[in-house]
C-alpha cells in the first residue's frame, strides 16, 4: 500500500476532476486519517451518501446547503459539520468554494492501492 510521505503540503498538488464541477486535491494521508480538500463550482452536488468512515468537514470557502442525517443547513465559510460512520450526508454549492474533509480510517476507494 502507499501512503502519501511528504511531510508538507504546499497547494501546489495536482486537482483530481471528479467531473460535474467538483474536483479534489490530496492534502495527505496513511492508513490511519486522510485529508482532501474539494473544490465545488456553483450547483455542483456531493451526493447524497453514506460511509464506515468518521468524517470532519470545514468549509474554507463559499456557501453550501448541507444535509447530515437528514438536517439540513446552510453553512458559510467557517463552519463545519461531523458525520458519523454510515450517517447519510451530502452537499449543494450554493457559492463556489472550498470543503476539506477529514476522514479516519483513510477513504482507500478514492485512491488507486
Amino acid at each position: 500500500m502507499q501512503f502519501k510521505k511528504e511531510p508538507f503540503f504546499d497547494g501546489n498538488s495536482e486537482w483530481e476532476d471528479l467531473g460535474d464541477g467538483v474536483s479534489r486535491q490530496f492534502v495527505g494521508y496513511n492508513s490511519q486519517v486522510m485529508m482532501v480538500i474539494v473544490k465545488f463550482e456553483k450547483g455542483a452536488v456531493g451526493t447524497l451518501h453514506q460511509h464506515f468512515h468518521s468524517q470532519i468537514t470545514y468549509v474554507a470557502s463559499g456557501t453550501f446547503e448541507v444535509t447530515v442525517d437528514n438536517e439540513v443547513k446552510i453553512l458559510q465559510k467557517g463552519d463545519g459539520f461531523f458525520a458519523q460512520p454510515n450517517i447519510f450526508h451530502g452537499v449543494k454549492c450554493l457559492e463556489e468554494g472550498q470543503l476539506v474533509d477529514a476522514f479516519t480510517p483513510f477513504r482507500e476507494d478514492f485512491i488507486a492501492l
